[in-house]
């Protein structure tokens, strides 16, 4: 996102002339502060904290509701499959009606997903919860392009980054909070302070964020949807980066849907809260793949890719021993972390350079690939851990992992071709 605020701003003669009015009444607003940035990220932290506060808590959610160890993962895979219907149906609307009314539309639905989530007695009701809940949770979305709509020229990468940033540490915090709070009053409890917490955001947000000029694309909402679509056969470094995003998604939810099985089952038997500080270590690595998209504005986004999904692939190696050396498990969640973060950093500073006049629509179609690599990673590693137990779980990351590196390799001179042309 870096690298197309960027580009963006520096190129303003290539936008399409039916922006060019919103453009100019951007151009003079007075920015986001850092107030407003800081509101964005918090709600963005908590938005998508909502879709992974389960994983450390599906030893609890299968004893309470009476549901086997290999079928709990449906919870992960039920919630990404909401998000990839919101990424599909909800996102687009960011380009075509005004977004400070849909964001606090979908913070505000969030608030009563969540409450259903918390009161669920029954399996497929808590299901039903968890897909609207996902569904909702593309908010993240909207806010993330809202930002750049409210930032000035000047500032509009730094306030996406920070933004993003949020995303970032809300993936990666969710399980230690939601570890703590079911120690101290049980997994309902994450859900219901979690909708108590989306309500006071969204009178904050209806307070404080200035009202939005409603975007000046008025395709009827069947053509904004099909036009999503077609990015997929016009754009190719979506293709490539989405399927990447799709392999590496896969991994990190391999890993952290089913972590937590081997952790609570003996010997270790940890807490909610113990195993929710590994995610304390991912947010090392989170934050240190902060720098891609630097990187890839200075021509390495390829380098950074293949370097990172190397250490991807390797990444597995100490993870694998996490039943008999927590140290190995801590070391490989670093790596891991980094490598997917670096990597997703990359692919949305490339894409966004490919196609900066539709942002809203691009960041609906990359992330669907990310919702669909997550869902069926944490359906996969769940039924794989059940039937062989975590060696067998490993092995899975590191096949997803090379995998993703093999595409690398095959596309790559593609890629660099595609990257030559958008800088």
């Amino acid at each position: 996102m870096t690298a197309d605020a960027q580009r963006f701003s520096r190129q303003p003669s290539q936008l399409p002339p039916t922006d060019a009015g919103e453009r100019s009444r951007i151009d003079r607003s007075p920015g986001l502060s850092p107030s407003l940035t800081l509101l964005f990220s918090v709600t963005c932290a908590l938005a998508v904290a909502n879709v992974y506060f389960a994983q450390p808590l599906l030893a609890s959610m299968a004893e309470s509701l009476g549901v086997t160890s290999g079928l709990i993962g449906v919870v992960v895979t039920a919630t990404q499959a909401g998000y990839a219907l919101g990424l599909l149906f909800i996102v687009p609307l960011g380009d075509r009606v005004n977004r400070k009314r849909l964001i606090l539309t979908q913070v505000m639905l969030s608030a009563i997903a969540l409450a259903a989530v918390g009161a669920s007695q029954q399996w497929l009701a808590l299901l039903g919860a968890m897909i609207v809940m996902g569904l909702l949770a593309v908010v993240v979305q909207v806010l993330v392009a809202y930002a750049a709509v409210l930032a000035t020229p000047s500032q509009r990468g730094q306030a996406v980054g920070t933004v993003t940033s949020g995303v970032v540490l809300g993936i990666l915090l969710a399980r230690f909070t939601s570890g703590l709070i079911a120690d101290l009053a049980g997994w309902r409890a994450v859900y219901f302070v979690s909708s108590g917490l989306m309500l006071v955001l969204a009178a904050v947000f209806w307070k404080v964020v200035p009202a939005a000029v409603s975007p000046r694309n008025q395709d009827a909402y069947l053509a904004l949807i099909r036009s999503l679509f077609k990015l997929f056969l016009t754009e190719p470094v979506l293709r490539i980066r989405g399927l990447l995003a799709l392999l590496i998604f896969a991994a990190f939810s391999v890993l952290w849907t089913s972590m937590v099985l081997p952790l609570s089952a003996p010997p270790l038997s940890l807490s909610h809260t113990a195993i929710g500080l590994f995610g304390l270590a991912g947010v090392a690595g989170a934050l240190a793949a902060r720098r891609a998209g630097r990187w890839a504005d200075q021509g390495w986004g390829q380098r950074v890719t293949g370097l990172s999904l190397g250490l991807l692939t390797l990444s597995w190696l100490p993870i694998s021993f996490a039943e008999t050396s927590l140290i190995a498990l801590v070391f490989g969640v670093v790596l891991l972390d980094f490598a997917v973060q670096a990597v997703h950093v990359t692919n949305q500073s490339l894409i966004f350079a490919a196609r900066p006049d539709a942002q809203s629509r691009m960041v609906g179609a990359y992330m669907c690939f990310y919702s669909v690599g997550s869902a069926l990673g944490a359906a996969a590693a769940t039924q794989v851990y059940a039937l062989w137990g975590w060696m067998a779980t490993s092995l899975l990351g590191a096949l997803i992992s090379a995998t993703a590196l093999a595409l690398w390799v095959l596309t790559s001179r593609v890629s660099t071709t595609l990257q030559g042309r958008s800088t």
